[in-house]
């Protein structure tokens, strides 16, 4: 094992998920899920172009990495949802403003 070579599996996101659509009821779990998806992008996204790491935003925020942890992975859970304040408090925190749209 030790002389096996490293070949890494390239993953080609968009062509999974064209061949997972054509899986029954997969489209409708994925549409179902995509406004989750899209806040939590728009968070990562945030603190990516505010250039923090969990650890740094956590400081800003005042509070613990883990928490901030919890945060960005509990939009894809239905058991703990955060609240109005803690997402302002992380827009901040990327020096960003929280807007709430309804379209």
């Amino acid at each position: 094992m030790a002389n096996d070579p490293y070949n890494p599996v390239r993953l080609d996101s968009k062509q999974a998920i064209a061949e997972a659509r054509s899986r029954p009821g997969f489209t409708e779990a994925w549409d179902a899920l995509e406004e989750e998806y899209a806040a939590l992008s728009a968070l990562l996204e945030a603190r990516q172009k505010a250039g923090l790491t969990q650890e740094a935003l956590a400081r800003k925020m005042g509070t613990t990495k883990s928490a901030v942890s919890r945060l960005e992975s509990s939009l894809r859970n239905d058991k703990h949802s955060p609240s109005f304040a803690t997402l302002k408090k992380y827009a901040n925190a990327c020096g960003k403003k929280l807007v709430v749209q309804l379209v």
